[in-house]
């Protein structure tokens, strides 16, 4: 059984989703644990990481989402665990979720630091599990050097399996290799492989802003796992929205109050993905049926449209246990991009 810990450089990398793709891509029985939390879920009365229950689900565990997960405040871990007792409970972890496993992937917190002050930071976890560590960066050109440069002189790797980094959602992956991979190479960081940017794997569903925003569905379930390719606020006359560039793409979602019937009317006869009604306000039952008839999800929520927009303009487009066509992305890039026997043999 093969113990994997992958960590990241900063926020929104890519981890779970290139957890995912490699646990697919290798086509091996895999467990997961994520020893602390960062993304809180309360769901059924109980404290979950999303990134756990996710995996969860995609790798077919058993296991509770629950007790994938340490738990999520540095406080109270600090006044739960001493060194010896968090290492002990990491060991029991491991144990649990390799049970029947072929590789097992810890996921390390939102940035390299992340957990360091109670040992549950990705390069501790590696070196108190005896497990290969491998870094996701992201960034910029410039900042993805800075922290591999970082990493190389200033942490201490010593003792640790450390296969190496993979350099995640490049935009132009030739010019990346030809510009700026000789530069990490100099470093003496084995490079596990670059991986393009994805704009597919930056779209939000209906379903997972509905989460997200805790709408209620009034119309439409069926739609909710339709992708989000543009947000217009519809703050304008309707004649005026009609004239809107964004109004006419495909897939848009349209931000208004249900008292704007006719924008609401206009949104559901256009290819839109879904339509969030502002201030709790809901437009007439003719229309509300209308939208179920079509497919066109109706999320209704208190907040303001300014609210709303700002509140949909600060979640990440995390993956979902719904999103197969980004689960076959992400494998299909891990299987091109990187070297799988370099992490997994």
């Amino acid at each position: 059984m093969k113990t994997i810990v992958v960590g990241s450089t900063h926020k929104s990398a890519g981890k779970t989703s290139l957890i995912v793709g490699l646990a697919k891509a290798a086509g091996k029985a895999s467990g997961y644990i994520k020893p602390l939390g960062d993304r809180l879920l309360y769901r059924k009365k109980r404290l979950w990481d999303y990134d756990a229950a996710l995996v969860a689900n995609v790798f077919g565990l058993e296991d509770n989402p629950e007790e994938m997960t340490i738990g999520f405040e540095h406080a109270k871990l600090k006044y739960m665990y001493d060194a010896d007792g968090m290492k002990d409970k990491l060991n029991e972890m491991l144990a649990a979720a390799a049970e029947g496993k072929d590789l097992v992937f810890i996921e390390g917190g939102e940035s390299l630091s992340y957990g360091s002050s109670l040992n549950l930071d990705a390069v501790a976890i590696a070196s108190l599990l005896n497990a290969r560590l491998v870094l996701v960066a992201g960034g910029s050109e410039g900042t993805i050097v800075d922290d591999i440069a970082f990493l190389k002189r200033y942490v201490d790797l010593k003792g640790t399996d450390f296969a190496g980094v993979i350099i995640n959602k490049v935009r132009n992956v030739e010019d990346y290799k030809s510009t700026h991979l000789a530069d990490v190479i100099a470093l003496g960081v084995n490079v596990l492989g670059v991986v393009p940017f994805e704009g597919e794997m930056t779209k939000l569903s209906v379903g997972h802003l509905s989460e997200r925003l805790l709408a209620k569905v009034v119309a439409g379930e069926q739609g909710l796992d339709q992708k989000v390719n543009a947000i217009m606020v519809g703050a304008m006359s309707t004649n005026a929205a009609l004239q809107n560039p964004l109004f006419k793409k495909d897939g848009k979602l349209v931000i208004t109050g249900g008292d704007r019937t006719d924008l609401v009317l206009a949104s559901i006869e256009s290819n839109t993905a879904g339509i969030i009604l502002t201030n709790n306000v809901l437009p007439p039952s003719n229309i509300v049926s209308k939208a179920q008839e079509r497919g066109i999800p109706l999320l209704l929520v208190p907040f303001d449209t300014y609210q709303t927009a700002s509140q949909i303009e600060s979640i990440d487009p995390l993956l979902t246990k719904d999103d197969t066509r980004k689960m076959e992305i992400i494998t299909q890039m891990v299987k091109e991009h990187v070297s799988l026997s370099g992490i997994v043999d």
